[in-house]
């Protein structure tokens, strides 16, 4: 396998924080994202001794709602004639294994397992055949909500950005999964929610394109793709998994 086609992302050893690529069960560690042209290894460590972190940081988190509609029955609503888009700021982003806290007097905090696209290069006004060259490759998302607020205020900005709010990871895959990929969440090893990537309304390079009409995408971007039926609640205690067939499988305790 060539090095642009490893996986991908961030860990934590020997003190220090590393961009890298897995390779089996060692990362080669580089001196900036694997994505960056310019990247150059800077030594390797084994993955034993390192933690998985957010594998990228984005500037920004751009959302997709309603994008299965499926997901939309189940809320009643009509499936929209075009993206709709919201935002989930980068400081909700955590890494695998890092603790989702549901904060106090929010009410209902659910899950919703998502595919993440992460941006490689900057890029404005793309359409779906450029977008393939901007995007970097692919990971697991979990566009946690806390659902009473989103339906008391009408909107969503509050309800999906408190601290913790979008896990990521492990590992950026470089090739796009295929339409038959699943896309799943699991409450301690129960499956309770599931799509397929074929399922979305609009797919993620249709999405890539038109986000980028709207706003300029800077490498290390992320856009979630949306989520497919079965959203629900996870309380502290419990630990959540978001899985994407042939990218990885992203887990959180929640507390």
């Amino acid at each position: 396998m060539r090095p642009s086609e490893l996986p991908f992302g961030r860990v934590l050893v020997r003190g220090r924080v590393w961009e890298c690529r897995r390779e089996a069960g060692r990362v080669k560690l580089l001196d900036r994202p694997a994505y960056d042209s310019r990247a150059g290894e800077a030594g390797e460590a084994p993955l034993s001794e390192c933690q998985v972190l957010a594998p990228t940081r984005p500037g920004k988190v751009v959302a997709v709602g309603l994008n299965y509609r499926a997901h939309a029955a189940e809320f009643g609503l009509e499936a929209p004639d075009e993206p709709v888009l919201f935002m989930k700021p980068a400081s909700a982003v955590i890494g695998p294994d890092e603790a989702i806290v549901c904060p106090a007097n929010t009410g209902r905090i659910d899950y919703e397992a998502e595919l993440a696209v992460v941006i490689g290069r900057r890029c404005r006004d793309l359409t779906a055949a450029d977008a393939v060259r901007a995007i970097a490759g692919y990971t697991c998302a979990n566009d946690v909500t806390a659902r009473n607020l989103q339906e008391r205020d009408g909107q969503w900005t509050r309800a999906k950005s408190f601290d913790t709010f979008c896990p990521l990871g492990p590992w950026v895959v470089p090739v796009a999964p295929p339409p038959e990929a699943r896309v799943t969440a699991s409450v301690d090893g129960a499956e309770v929610q599931g799509g397929t990537v074929g399922d979305m309304i609009v797919p993620p390079l249709e999405l890539v394109a038109f986000i980028s009409r709207v706003m300029t995408l800077e490498p290390g971007d992320v856009v979630l793709t949306g989520t497919p039926p079965g959203v629900g609640p996870i309380r502290p205690g419990q630990t959540v998994s978001v899985a994407v067939e042939g990218i990885g499988e992203l887990r959180n305790p929640v507390r």
